[in-house]
Parts: C-alpha cells; sequence; structure tokens
C-alpha cells in the first residue's frame, strides 16, 4: 500500500516514514501544501496522512482542492492543534479520521488499517480475512486452517494488496505503482518473481494470472 505523508516537521516525518516502512507501507513525504495538492491528486495513493498547519498552504485548503477535483483517498488529518471546531471543519471537509499530536504509533497504524479496510469494504477485525486466508499485519504472517506461514517483507506488502482487493484484476504496473514509493525503481518482473513465492507458500490456485492483463487473488480453495 502506497501512503502520502504530508508533514513539515522533519523529526517527525523521519519517524513516520521509518515507522511506517517497518509496517510495510511505501510512503512518499512532502513538506509543503502546494506540492501536496499537486501530488495527492496526480499519483495513485491508498491512505493520505495530512497535517493541518503547512507552509505554502494550509492542510485544510489542501483537502478541499482534492475532495472538490474528486479524489476519493482516505484522508487522516495528523495535527497538534487540539480544537473541537477545526476537527469539525477538518470532518466536513473531507477527512475520513483525525488523530492529534502527540500520538503513540501503533494507533496510528491501527487507524490506517481500519480506514484501508473500510475504503474496501472490508471489517475491521484482528486479522485482514479475504477468501480462506487471514493476514496477521502486526507479525506479518499469513493463516489458513489454523496454520500460520511465515512471509518476507516483500511477500507480506504483495500479499496484502491482493487481499483487499479480492477478486480484482491486477495489472503488474498496477501493483508496482501501488507497492513501491516514487523514488524506488519499479520493475515489474519483480512483481512475478514474489508471485510465484507466494504460490510456493500457498498454492498456485491462491492467485490465477491472466495472460497480458495481470493477477486476481482467489484465495485458498479457489
Amino acid at each position: 500500500m502506497r501512503l502520502l505523508l504530508v508533514e513539515d516537521h522533519v523529526p517527525l516525518a523521519d519517524e513516520l516514514v521509518a515507522g511506517l516502512g517497518r509496517q510495510g507501507y511505501a510512503v512518499d513525504w512532502l513538506a509543503d501544501g502546494r506540492d501536496a495538492a499537486y501530488q495527492g491528486a496526480c499519483e495513485p495513493y491508498d491512505l493520505i496522512i495530512l497535517d493541518l498547519g503547512l507552509p505554502g498552504k494550509p492542510g485544510l485548503e489542501v483537502l478541499r482542492e482534492w475532495r472538490a477535483g474528486g479524489l476519493t483517498t482516505p484522508v487522516l488529518i495528523l495535527t497538534a492543534r487540539d480544537s473541537w471546531a477545526e476537527r469539525i471543519e477538518g470532518l466536513k471537509t473531507g477527512a475520513d479520521d483525525y488523530l492529534s499530536k502527540p500520538f503513540h504509533p501503533e494507533e496510528l497504524n491501527l487507524r490506517i488499517q481500519a480506514l484501508l479496510r473500510r475504503a474496501h469494504g472490508l471489517a475491521n477485525q484482528p486479522q485482514l480475512e479475504a477468501a480462506g486466508l487471514q493476514l496477521d499485519e502486526a507479525r506479518q504472517c499469513v493463516g489458513r486452517n489454523g496454520e500460520w506461514i511465515e512471509l518476507t517483507a516483500a511477500e507480506f506488502r504483495l500479499l496484502r494488496y491482493f487481499m483487499l482487493h479480492p477478486g480484482q484484476l491486477l495489472s503488474k504496473t498496477h501493483l508496482a505503482e501501488h507497492l513501491y514509493d516514487g523514488e524506488k525503481e519499479r520493475d515489474s518482473n519483480v512483481i512475478e518473481v514474489h508471485v510465484n513465492r507466494l504460490r510456493g507458500k500457498l498454492g498456485r490456485e491462491v492467485i490465477e494470472t491472466r495472460r497480458g492483463q495481470g493477477y486476481r487473488y482467489n484465495g485458498a480453495g479457489g
């Protein structure tokens, strides 16, 4: 899952980028509201974390522009401000959730998980469940019929994306755009390697290949 973090406090941004990376997210970081308004509307993000007190353009104005332009990406507002009026204004403007600083990193991670699952119509349960598999995002392993299978970081990121999009046909290009941040070189052939490794652990029927089109997650048992 690819996230956009818009935060002008550099030490906090560095901490968040590192922490979210350990949770398997690809993160692009911006510190200016004007840059965020443009990039958030142009790049295929799965979720945006937005500070309100930004240089260049205030966070609420950025969010207002995104929503007016038809952007439906979930937005979590992150701010040091503690005004009820401002919280309400942010939600009215189109924010999906609100978290005040200081906060515990685990709370941010759980809120991100909940927003991503809600955006894809899935229940917010202790494990992500889709088509017969359970994904433990904290331990980054997958369960099937009571057996837990270890995953590499790359396998975990790919399987999580598939499980959030069950039954959907996903091209290699689409997967690469959502699994890597803007600084990483996107090699669609690497996707094929990780798909094959997941099949080796979970069975070939879990991920279907549509020649010339991409992959579709069918889950355990086809």
